[in-house]
């Protein structure tokens, strides 16, 4: 439903990867779909690994085989304790051979997969964008009036927020949230070194959080590395020369020598999920949806579920003649997503906490618990099953 006057069945505002994903998967169930989203280079280089489902929706919608090429295979993930404390816990290595898969998932730079969004999403007809953001949103008993910064004013039968931390679109829609600071911050860099890193991820767990070394295309991966807030501005301001050192000593040269590459960001840690994920027409995907520490790459593929969810579901409204912002489908995008983003946070937040504990039988749990997933086989293939999508999935996305 466009009638021309700027009213749509669905808009999206946001146009990070997860929101420019929405975008596209509903433009593609035939919804006529408005994307608000201003086109700004994007600037960092920051890296995503893609786990099994979100390939799948990025080959479903045609993004996977143009970006394809600038990721790197994801094979192996060996765990390390690097704690360096009197309990450490034995190293666990996940093989995807081992649940009958040829690849965990890709890692690639935000930036390829970005471009792959933006060109498929220019070839579709039903998606229309518009280079602007949104100044007020206002949602109404039968649409929600949303006005740009221009001074044009968009409606629509429903709002996808894709528009992060601070999202207009849940505060419209009076979403509480509740946040909590892990008084943690992530450096991000990557780096190139003389060893090939054969498709293994890497993640040395210590006492201030995890440092990951995933692979890239070629002789190189990308980091990070999570420290107190201090520490990580400490090492962003080394010189590359020092930072390539640090590095390669955090890598115990499992990679050999290592070169940083231009390019450091410094992003403080948080925990922040929303009340609900769909109120007064607004559905929240990405940041505005769930924020979660670094661990286990489960962000970015949290907010392609989301995409890829909110798809369905208007899908499945809009052929049965429903309207697509109607509270009973806002009640099933809302039940959708609870348990996936609510498991997920918890066990994030566990393994997290576990790190950072200095309480022994914190410790001995961990490592007892690290010990069991490393030498019980159908425990281990469980939680390799576990982290690339949940099993409860699979009733809905066969």
């Amino acid at each position: 439903m466009n009638d021309g006057s700027g009213t749509y069945d669905v808009v999206v505002i946001g146009g990070g990867p997860a929101g420019l994903a929405a975008a596209v998967a509903l433009a593609e169930t035939g919804a006529n779909t408005a994307l608000v989203a201003r086109r700004v280079p994007y600037a960092d280089n920051r890296t995503t690994a893609l786990l099994g489902g979100s390939i799948d929706l990025l080959q479903q919608l045609e993004v996977w085989p143009r970006c394809k090429d600038k990721a790197a295979a994801l094979h192996v993930m060996r765990l390390v304790d690097d704690t360096g404390r009197l309990i450490r816990a034995p190293e666990v290595r996940f093989s995807c051979d081992e649940i009958g898969l040829e690849v965990f998932g890709y890692n690639i730079e935000n930036r390829a997969l970005m471009i792959a969004l933006e060109e498929r999403a220019a070839e579709l007809p039903r998606l229309t964008r518009f280079d602007d953001e949104a100044d007020a949103i206002d949602p109404g008993d039968a649409v929600v009036t949303i006005q740009l910064h221009n001074g044009s004013s968009l409606s629509a039968r429903l709002v996808v927020g894709a528009d992060g931390r601070q999202s207009l679109c849940r505060e419209a829609a009076h979403i509480e949230v509740t946040r909590r600071d892990l008084n943690q911050a992530a450096l991000t860099f990557n780096i190139s070194h003389s060893r090939p890193h054969r498709n293994i991820s890497t993640e040395f767990h210590t006492p201030h959080g995890p440092c990951v070394f995933v692979p890239l295309p070629g002789d190189r991966s990308s980091v990070v590395w999570v420290a107190a807030p201090k520490e990580a501005e400490r090492l962003r301001a080394l010189s590359d020369d020092e930072l390539s050192e640090a590095a390669e000593r955090q890598s115990h040269s499992i990679l050999g020598r290592v070169t940083v590459e231009p390019g450091r960001y410094v992003f403080p840690l948080g925990i922040e999920q929303p009340r609900q994920f769909a109120k007064a027409r607004i559905v929240l995907v990405g940041e505005a949806a769930h924020v979660i520490p670094p661990i286990g790459a489960q962000g970015l593929n949290m907010g392609l579920r989301d995409a890829a969810d909110i798809a369905d579901i208007v899908r499945e409204a809009m052929m049965s003649g429903e309207d697509p912002g109607a509270p009973q489908v806002l009640t099933r995008y809302d039940s959708a997503r609870r348990s996936d983003v609510t498991s997920r946070t918890f066990a994030i937040d566990l393994a997290n906490r576990s790190l950072l504990s200095d309480f022994l039988p914190v410790q001995s749990l961990r490592a007892a618990g690290m010990h069991l997933i490393g030498s019980v086989g159908p425990l281990r293939r469980l939680a390799m099953r576990e982290g690339l999508a949940p099993s409860w999935r699979s009733s809905r996305h066969g």
